[in-house]
């Protein structure tokens, strides 16, 4: 069928083109035939014209080569290729004659023939797909011009066909590439979601922190992967590192970190470093330090580092601050329980012992000491201690880290004792600890105790404990008030305020207590005779001075654990846990002789003495005093300034 008849209304046109689209489809290799180089090529299509003149070359005929000499010019008017058999002699002439053809082809974009002495040329434009525009200029050069056109233009259609086959499989070759990198790229995000999704799983810092080492490891199996915190951070993972400036001019970790971008080189050994900074919205955490071959470094890679290093960061700010609002929620926890604990007692040695075991159990220290300050002295006094060889030490105000805190007023951290040695500590010296941890017991401002926690390991104390420990002392400094306060109201109910002595109700109670744990005890009242009259004669105020004398005198010439009181007006009394009527009578009589000798004016005193044995029918503290009461009756009747000893009966 002769194409003039195939019109547009022919029946068999649309069965052909149904064809040659099912052809397209089943033969992939029709796919690329139409496509051609754009405008934005041209500038890069100097190697490719030089392969394919050289594919050109491999496929020529010999005989057709020793026809003459073939050279091929860019659009540039660059040549790119020469092949052929002229002679050296002609050699000159031929490349004036195929630049001067060249630039007259790229002129007119026509066929272009001259000759020069012997020699003829022919040059062809060799066009383009697309357009009829052409892309390069291909000569023939020979000494005889009969076959030079046809030999040059057969030679440029060949020519064409080269470069068009170079050039598609250039166009499938950049495809494939296309397609590599894009599924490399898909299965990098695929890899980049399931690392960003495992990290965010992650509410623990340090989970976080493997979970990213070990998906990098994974994601680039050949690469060696460190990090480096700006945060104290304790991680069993030897690739987990503080971050340390040296020299920040040429570190490229501190560089990294300091401008808050990703930093690469490479080093002398021809491995790449790239360091980059972590970093989430609050601040940056560290620096993420990976180390790879340079062959096996492809620049695209820098996004999904930086991928996982911005994500590595969030999700490490987020455990942070989960960690920090359960580490809060523990200690206003730990805080809660103390204060509570500590105001079920309102006795100060009590308070300070379980202060001390509280201690040791919430910093899980090895060693921990409460002082107090004691005014009167000017000392601080070791209240309670895990310690023995610190127990009731005494130190003055300007003594060690004492007198730091003192001073200061402020809550004290040391990392390592042996190393720094600011001041000389007792207590860190005798047990052999490094790091501590001090606070203030403040009360209305002013230091009333200080608090020391130590461990033998250096650097064990957190910033976060050295400001619990500054939270709770002010906790033990309200209940060391409360108990004091206590202390003292207790004292001014149970206390005489003239003579200091007990009150009588205290004595009662503590005979009581006495007389159901012990097996035995005594009692003496004391009288001081003719105290009305001493009154009557010198006043009311020098009576009062002779109850002050004689009570120190009781005070003074009794053990620690005996109990004096004030029984009436000028009546006194003492308790003797443990002792017998006739220990009592000695005791006794010693008052009696201090008495008569040291007041002033001189008074005398009589006595009278009761002792209970746990045999006796009745025990009782009316029981008891009844019968001293008895006694010193018997005295005041023979005369005063004597004892006499109750019977039981």
């Amino acid at each position: 069928m002769l194409m003039a008849d195939y019109n547009e209304n022919h029946p068999l046109k649309d069965e052909s083109a149904a064809a040659s689209h099912l052809e397209v489809e089943m033969n992939p290799s029709i796919w690329f035939e139409e496509e051609d180089m754009t405008s934005a090529d041209e500038p890069y299509l100097a190697p490719i014209l030089s392969d394919s003149f050289a594919l050109w070359h491999k496929e020529t005929d010999k005989l057709l080569l020793a026809e003459g000499s073939f050279a091929l010019y860019d659009w540039s008017l660059k040549c790119v290729g020469i092949a052929g058999g002229l002679n050296k002699s002609e050699e000159a002439d031929s490349h004036a004659l195929a630049d001067k053809l060249a630039a007259a082809v790229q002129r007119s974009g026509s066929i272009e023939t001259d000759s020069l002495g012997s020699l003829y040329a022919c040059a062809v434009p060799v066009m383009k797909r697309s357009e009829e525009r052409p892309f390069c200029v291909f000569i023939h050069l020979s000494v005889t011009g009969e076959s030079s056109l046809t030999v040059a233009k057969l030679s440029a259609v060949h020519f064409r066909s080269c470069f068009y086959r170079r050039f598609e499989q250039l166009y499938v070759k950049d495809l494939l590439l296309q397609q590599q990198r894009t599924e490399k790229e898909l299965n990098r995000r695929d890899a980049l979601f399931g690392v960003a999704k495992q990290l965010y799983d992650q509410t623990d810092v340090s989970s976080v922190l493997s979970e990213m080492l070990m998906s990098l490891e994974k994601l680039y199996p050949t690469s060696e992967v460190h990090l480096y915190l700006s945060q104290d951070h304790l991680n069993g993972d030897p690739r987990v590192k503080p971050l340390v400036f040296k020299n920040t001019a040429h570190d490229l970790i501190a560089k990294a970190f300091l401008e808050g971008r990703p930093v690469n080189e490479l080093d002398r050994n021809g491995m790449m470093r790239i360091a980059m900074p972590m970093t989430g919205k609050q601040a940056a955490y560290g620096v993420l330090f990976i180390t790879m071959e340079a062959e096996r470094w492809d620049v695209s890679d820098l996004p999904a580092f930086l991928l996982v290093a911005d994500t590595a960061g969030s999700a490490f700010e987020n455990a942070k601050l989960y960690e920090q609002s359960n580490l809060l929620i523990n200690e206003l926890r730990l805080i809660n329980e103390l204060a509570k604990r500590l105001n079920q007692s309102l006795r100060l040695k009590e308070i300070f012992q379980f202060v001390t075991k509280e201690l040791l159990n919430i910093f899980e220290a090895d060693f921990c000491c409460v002082l107090q300050l004691n005014k009167e002295k000017n000392q601080f006094i070791v209240m309670s201690s895990n310690v023995p060889d610190m127990s009731s030490e005494h130190f003055s105000p300007e003594y060690g880290f004492c007198g730091i805190v003192h001073r200061t007023k402020e809550p004290l951290i040391i990392s390592d004792y042996w190393n720094t040695r600011v001041v000389t500590s007792k207590l860190m010296d005798n047990t052999g600890s490094r790091s501590l941890i001090a606070s203030p017991i403040l009360v209305d401002g002013e230091v009333a105790g200080v608090i020391f926690v130590t461990h033998k390991t250096a650097n064990f104390f957190s910033y976060d404990n050295y400001k619990l420990l500054q939270v709770m002392s002010t906790h033990i400094g309200l209940a060391i008030t409360n108990a004091s306060l206590h202390a003292e109201v207790r004292r001014m109910v149970i206390t005489d305020n003239l003579t200091g002595l007990h009150a009588r109700h205290y004595l009662n109670e503590q005979i009581q207590n006495r007389q159901r744990k012990d097996p035995l005890g005594a009692l003496i009242l004391v009288d001081i005779d003719h105290f009305k009259r001493i009154n009557d004669t010198f006043g009311h105020q020098v009576g009062d001075r002779i109850l002050v004398q004689v009570s120190n005198i009781i005070r003074a010439s009794i053990r620690q654990g005996d109990i004096a009181a004030r029984w009436g007006g000028e009546e006194l009394a003492v308790y003797l846990p443990g002792i017998q009527a006739e220990q009592a009578f000695r005791i006794a009589e010693r008052i009696r002789s201090h008495v008569e000798e040291e007041t002033d004016p001189v008074v005398t005193v009589s006595c009278g003495v009761s002792e209970w044995t746990f045999e006796n029918e009745k025990i009782s503290v009316e029981s008891l005093f009844y019968r001293a009461d008895m006694a010193l009756y018997e005295a005041k009747h023979h005369g005063r300034n004597c004892i006499f000893v109750g019977q039981a009966n």
